[in-house]
């Protein structure tokens, strides 16, 4: 989740423009596209697998201070430090001491899959000396909530009050959930809106080519990618598929008026998170908010609430693609792959949103509802399998890799990173079947086995 590391004055909203300008102001020519990867992965004791809290002796503050050897720098929350900024990102933790690297705008593949083996190299150098290991999954295999730590920042103790007010599995999501993400430009509004759609339509796909969560404490689930099940009974206020966005005249004011109906979370003021949650950020437009009574919002306010959205593919000043599990090192330079092949290319744009163009809502839905049990299995619209359909997806995203013809010091595109997601449809068999398998012939029914084959 988005930490806050600048805490200058902000300009207050005028008005309706100030709102849209956030989206408008992130157009860029295609030269200056860029690629921002975001990769989260469970931090445990290699001694008994535990989960470490914040403040214990070689736990998750001694781990963040560690990392300042490689020039990364703190960033405090009321003297607490919560987050490191440098040249690589933001490295920042999820509620229950998940590590985030979100990475910087970088211009190619290449770039970015160095960035991540760079990050994972210092935080293993780092967690070999304090006992922690790292592991690259979806969920917590064998961990319950109580098991878990929290780590001291503000809007996550908003949130955990928050979440078992509107959904079931809200907690679940902030405390025992990692996740592959990519951050992506676009030219135009009208560029904007085709990368929307076909980002939101081929969500399930990624899903379930990255499907990383099969166990919930020690045992299957009965999901592919409980992971992105928990994200159907989280809070359907700020989660889903987002209809709206495949409507004639979609934009940035239809983006703007869902995100303004977005219940709040908090609001951030002198360095503190002030609970506003569930209140209307149209009230505090109009100066009417309860806990800030007569007081109007900066665009810090709105940056801010904007993260508090969660849908599949969310809008910013860029596009962030959201369905992906987390996974080791292959898979994070995968998924940046994927999306960048799709979305940088106009041919393989075009060819992607003719794939999809003509599926309806329900059917938009019934995919994305089928995935996180049946993965590669799901039926799509129009006949066939999720398998069949990424198995064309990979190819229109191959092809949009070569066409960009960024090259690496070999002489290699960008195609090699899809590898690990070929392989997948090839087999027939996600990361969650191959564990599965795991769980019921060698590990006889021991997930513990886990921290052996899938750490870093």
């Amino acid at each position: 989740m988005t930490t806050r590391t600048d805490l200058s004055a902000s300009p207050p909203i005028e008005g309706r423009d100030d709102l849209l300008s956030v989206f408008s102001k992130g157009e860029k020519p295609r030269e200056s596209w860029r690629i921002g990867t975001e990769h989260e992965k469970f931090v445990y004791r290699l001694s008994d697998h535990r989960s470490p809290s914040y403040e214990e002796p070689g736990g998750i503050r001694d781990l963040l201070m560690g990392l300042t050897e490689f020039g990364w720098r703190p960033v405090e929350e009321n003297g607490v430090v919560i987050a490191l900024a440098g040249n690589d990102g933001t490295i920042s933790l999820e509620p229950a001491g998940q590590l985030e690297l979100s990475g910087a705008p970088l211009r190619d593949l290449h770039q970015s899959c160095t960035e991540s083996g760079r990050h994972l190299e210092q935080v293993k150098a780092i967690g070999d000396r304090l006992g922690l290991g790292f592991l690259g999954l979806g969920m917590w295999p064998d961990k319950a909530r109580s098991d878990l730590p929290v780590m001291p920042k503000g809007r996550y103790e908003i949130m955990r009050r928050h979440m078992p007010r509107v959904g079931n599995l809200g907690l679940d999501m902030m405390l025992r959930t990692c996740t592959i993400q990519v951050n992506l430009d676009y030219s135009s509004e009208a560029d904007m809106v085709k990368k929307f759609r076909v980002g939101l339509a081929l969500q399930p796909v990624a899903t379930a080519l990255f499907a990383n969560s099969p166990f919930t404490e020690g045992k299957p689930n009965g999901f592919k990618s409980f992971r992105s099940h928990i994200w159907e009974d989280t809070d359907p206020h700020r989660t889903g598929m987002l209809p709206f966005v495949f409507e004639d005249g979609f934009g940035y004011e239809r983006y703007c008026d869902y995100a303004l109906d977005v219940p709040m979370y908090f609001v951030f003021r002198d360095g503190k998170y002030i609970d506003a949650a569930g209140l209307s950020f149209r009230d505090f437009l109009d100066g009417k908010l309860s806990v800030l009574p007569g007081e109007t919002p900066t665009m810090a306010d709105w940056t801010d609430h904007l993260s508090t959205a969660f849908p599949e593919v969310r809008l910013k000043s860029f596009l962030e693609m959201r369905g992906a599990d987390g996974g080791r090192w292959g898979r994070i330079c995968a998924l940046p792959a994927l999306w960048v092949g799709l979305l940088y290319s106009g041919t393989a744009l075009d060819a992607a949103w003719d794939l999809v163009r003509h599926w309806s809502i329900e059917e938009r839905e019934a995919l994305r509802h089928a995935v996180p049990r049946q993965a590669l299995d799901s039926p799509v619209p129009g006949g066939g399998t999720v398998r069949d359909l990424a198995a064309r997806v990979l190819d229109i995203a191959a092809a949009g890799l070569t066409e960009r013809a960024e090259l690496n010091a070999a002489g290699d595109n960008e195609g090699g990173f899809l590898d690990p997601l070929r392989e997948v449809v090839a087999s027939g068999k996600t990361f969650a079947d191959r564990m599965l398998d795991r769980y019921h012939g060698d590990w006889k029914g021991d997930v513990r086995h886990i921290y052996e084959e899938y750490s870093f």
